[in-house]
């Protein structure tokens, strides 16, 4: 069983040759963190990311701070894909079973880590996650330094904090002893005045520093901040037993190309 790209060619390159040149573009871009990780690192410290999930073109350079972190860091056993669902299919929270392809090859589903996690809110369905690119474009960045990590993608068409709050303690109880890392792809503030998603985009990443997940969904209500995957940071803060959180990089799609209106994007670490 395979999902199949939805994406490829479309937010990132579609051919493989491509697709590294681009990833080694977005860690040399002057938005990015500079450079590439030569050596992966050993001291496994970090407990969850965030990261956006845009256009590699827009949001790649942004997203290659969160995978220097991690590869710096140590790549786990299994990486736990947290993404909402811009499709609006499938269940509510759905866990796939399917082994995602992307251009850069097969990335193996831990089965053991979905068959724990699977209960009345998370349930398999690899219908959700067919067409859905916001698990889909992280998965090349790990693939460029690794080949062994498990991957366990989790899609949300449900966000209200009564469930992401359930599935991140879910996450907690059932990744205790193993050796994982959680990362919730979100972007943040969409198609507003530059000014104006700087100015918000603050207001809900300062929430996520100070690990507040009930103060995150409720200012992102409040404000009507239009962040797309508020679900996953909140089960990722729940789920992954950091402190406070480490921003990264904040940037604009107006910093790559300028805009009258922007999307914002994050890059945040949990240690």
């Amino acid at each position: 069983m395979v999902r199949k790209p939805a994406v490829a060619g479309q937010f990132y390159p579609g051919t493989e040759s491509s697709l590294k040149d681009k990833i080694e573009e977005c860690f040399t871009h002057e938005l990015g963190p500079g450079s590439i990780p030569s050596d992966e690192g050993e001291s496994r410290e970090l407990e969850g990311l965030v990261c956006p999930h845009a256009g590699y073109a827009y949001s790649g350079p942004v997203a290659a701070h969160s995978y220097k972190a991690l590869v710096e860091d140590g790549i786990p056993e299994t990486i736990i894909f947290l993404g909402p669902s811009h499709q609006g299919i499938g269940t509510g929270i759905a866990v796939a079973e399917e082994d995602y392809e992307t251009p850069l090859g097969l990335v193996e589903i831990d089965q053991e880590l979905v068959n724990d996690l699977t209960d009345e809110i998370i349930q398999v369905d690899d219908v959700a996650h067919s067409r859905e690119h916001s698990i889909e474009v992280q998965m090349p960045f790990l693939q460029y330094f690794s080949d062994s990590f498990k991957a366990v993608p989790i899609c949300f068409n449900k966000q209200d904090f009564k469930t992401a709050k359930k599935v991140g303690e879910r996450l907690k109880e059932v990744t205790e002893d193993r050796d994982v890392v959680i990362i919730a792809s979100t972007d943040f503030s969409h198609y507003v005045l530059k000014e104006n998603a700087k100015k918000k985009d603050k207001m809900a990443i300062e929430k996520i520093l100070d690990n507040d997940p009930k103060g995150l969904f409720d200012t992102v209500q409040k404000e009507h901040i239009s962040m797309c995957g508020y679900g996953p940071v909140v089960s990722m803060m729940i789920g992954s037993g950091g402190t406070e959180g480490e921003l990264l990089k904040y940037a604009t799609s107006g910093d790559v190309t300028p805009a009258k209106e922007v999307v914002g994007y994050g890059a945040i670490a949990f240690r």
